[in-house]
């Protein structure tokens, strides 16, 4: 009966391997080292497993010396593990130097101080082809340091792990170097985006590109071998007796041209294929006026801005094919009698292609239903009660949408809710209170628990306030109350929410702001003041969180009649939008996304402004002085020109019909 120790057990190679070892009738006991942090993964990943209850987990971590585990285990361990597999490490090429180090380098060195502790049969390293770097030709299993330039942290790394196990200890061991680890050719699982998935997503977008063949640069080969190939051969080359002191190369026999795997997937991602190749002779030169241009001012920048769009790292470029060519003959006669072989990778590229779709996409939840952009989506509606908010939501549900109904008084979002049911929508209910950080911190954390996911947020709930300055030298709290919910509420939500959005890589925010930022609206200084405050914070946030795929939409609403005008009798007279029309634009805004959406009105008085500011102060003064403060606000309510708040005079009509939807 056989016993092994593996580290690294919850990665992809590891759970596949133990996986198989389990299955084997000569398995006695499988020991398992997993992070703290890692248990309830290592549950999660056992239940699968066949024979689980010959597996016994020990805490520890390969950072530690002796891997962090006790003395007593030590004691129980010693004399009593054939086969110590070790296969945790940071596969990550695009990973630091510190951290490579660490997690490959000491790693390996406290495993190796492991092993002779425990006196164990064999140590099992797996390596990786990186140790061979730039090597140019053949590179078989016999060979280890040739000279080559290993290019990234993580090819130095796993070349000095290996470089310890083969000089470092007295315990017997065997090295295994896997090329470039898929998912499983059966089921498509993997665990992460690596390798050739990290072009997944520009794949995807090509299958919209009509089929038209295209010419293909030869820039070299690749490997790629599927997870279960990999795990099936590291469980019989363990066992298999008198092959110590030797290294295996857990490879496609036949090296894989890059127009060969891009075919591969395209075929599977519905992308143009490229039906011919351009010759090596001609191909060289061109990959080396892209690397010169690279020294170009401002070309690294565009290029690093694009990859980073397609969630592709630029260190990968310097990496996408093997200038070596890895010789595996001593592996397939170890392996003869097996019947353990390497797929070809046409035969299950579509496997991979769908798992990755289905589970790894990163940008997956940027994909709508078949109703159009907003069938599915989960969108917050702030201010929902009433008004511009409520009329947004109904025509969300219409088109497929969930809204998240979110105002201080539940029993109207109730009837809100009741309404979209009605309708055959659907809607949630979050009674919140904006102004407060525990009612937002309490309502987002619910969301999430009770929703799939939160893709949008309108931030439209608001308060106006509409009193001249020299009414407000007392009243201070006047500006406070508008910055609470106009612009810290919404803030306050979207902090809260960002993480969320930022994990999926997709998220849309929706900000009602108003006609007057871009006009100079007298009498609004406290609300206008609050809108300009939320619309360049998130000018701001979007350009941090530009490459996880937030984006924001400021709609500068025009005058609407709501419940919140109603105090300024004058705007009776005023001509204004309908919430029906107002929540058009917001659907416009949440359907089409761009930066920005207003009115004709709005883009003339912004230009006139930047233009010639002093006249538009000048004709900013007249409209103060023709439109009165309201008796609501303290003023005494008498226009200046005309018969009463209600009946406007030529004037003062000509000016509201000349500035369209304009608050004055």
């Amino acid at each position: 009966m056989v016993t092994y120790l593996v580290t690294g057990a919850t990665g992809l190679i590891g759970r596949h391997y133990v996986a198989e070892i389990l299955a084997r009738q000569d398995t006695e006991r499988v020991w398992l080292l997993v992070r703290e942090r890692s248990r309830d993964r290592l549950a999660e990943v056992a239940r699968d497993w066949v024979g689980g209850d010959k597996v016994r987990p020990l805490v520890g971590d390969i950072r530690a010396e002796r891997l962090g585990i006790t003395d007593e285990q030590v004691a129980e361990l010693t004399g009593t593990v054939d086969h110590l597999v070790h296969l945790a490490a940071l596969y990550d090429i695009s990973a630091d130097d510190d951290a490579s180090i660490a997690a490959n380098v000491e790693g390996t060195r406290h495993v190796l101080s492991l092993a002779e502790a425990l006196r164990v049969g064999c140590l099992h390293h797996v390596s990786s082809v990186a140790v061979a770097g730039d090597y140019r030709g053949r590179f078989t299993e016999e060979m280890f340091d040739a000279g080559q330039r290993l290019v990234t942290a993580y090819h130095r790394t796993k070349f000095e792990s290996e470089r310890l196990v083969r000089t470092q200890t007295e315990v017997p061991w065997r090295v295994y170097r896997p090329a470039i680890v898929v998912g499983d050719s059966v089921t498509g699982e993997m665990d992460k985006i690596d390798g050739p998935y990290y072009f997944f997503s520009a794949l995807q977008r090509l299958s919209s590109v009509p089929s038209v063949p295209f010419v293909f640069p030869d820039i070299g080969n690749t490997n790629v071998v599927p997870v279960d190939y990999v795990a099936k051969a590291l469980a019989h080359l363990v066992t298999v007796p008198g092959l110590d002191g030797r290294a295996f190369h857990l490879v496609n026999p036949q090296p894989q041209s890059a127009r060969e795997v891009y075919n591969a997937f395209a075929r599977a991602a519905g992308a143009p294929l490229a039906t011919v190749e351009l010759g090596r002779q001609f191909a060289k030169p061109l990959v080396g006026l892209v690397k010169l241009a690279e020294h170009v001012p401002g070309v690294t920048i565009a290029r690093d801005a694009v990859l980073d769009r397609l969630g592709i790292p630029p260190v990968l470029l310097t990496t996408l094919t093997f200038d070596p060519v890895f010789d595996s003959t001593e592996t397939r006669k170890a392996l003869a009698d097996s019947g353990v072989d390497v797929p070809a990778l046409g035969d299950y590229a579509d496997v991979l292609w769908r798992y990755w779709r289905e589970h790894l996409d990163p940008f997956r939840a940027r994909r709508h239903g078949q109703r159009g952009e907003l069938d599915g989506r989960r969108v917050v509606i702030t201010g929902a009660s009433s008004g511009i908010g409520r009329a947004a939501a109904l025509k969300i549900a219409e088109a497929g949408g969930v809204p998240l109904l979110v105002a201080r008084r539940q029993a109207e979002l109730e009837e809100v809710r009741a309404e979209i049911a009605a309708a055959g929508g659907q809607a949630h209910v979050y009674p919140c209170d904006l102004t407060d950080e525990e009612s937002v911190t309490k309502t987002v954390a619910q969301m999430l628990v009770e929703q799939p996911s939160v893709d949008m947020l309108v931030n439209n709930a608001g308060r106006s306030i509409r009193r001249s300055v020299q009414l407000s030298y007392d009243r201070m709290h006047d500006y406070e109350r508008a910055m609470a919910i106009n612009y810290f509420g919404a803030v306050r939500l979207i902090l809260a929410l960002l993480p969320h959005m930022v994990e999926r890589r997709f998220g849309h925010i929706v900000n009602v702001s108003s006609i007057g930022v871009q006009g100079i609206a007298p009498r609004f200084s406290a609300y206008v003041a609050s809108k300009a405050a939320l619309d360049y914070f998130s000018k701001i946030v979007a350009t941090e969180t530009h490459g996880a795929g937030i984006t924001f939409t400021t709609v500068h609403m025009p005058l609407v009649r709501t419940p919140m005008i109603r105090p300024t009798k004058i705007y009776d007279a005023f001509p204004t939008k309908s919430p029906e029309q107002a929540a058009d634009m917001v659907l416009e805004a949440l359907v089409r996304r761009p930066k920005h959406i207003g009115t004709p009105t709005g883009q003339v008085m912004s230009a006139a402004y930047s233009v010639a500011p002093g006249l538009v102060d000048a004709i900013a003064y007249q409209g103060y002085r023709i439109f009165p403060d309201s008796t609501a606000a303290g003023g005494g309510g008498r226009v200046k020109i005309g018969k009463g708040d209600r009946h406007l005079g030529a004037a003062a009509m000509a000016l509201a019909r000349l500035t369209k939807g304009f608050h004055w």
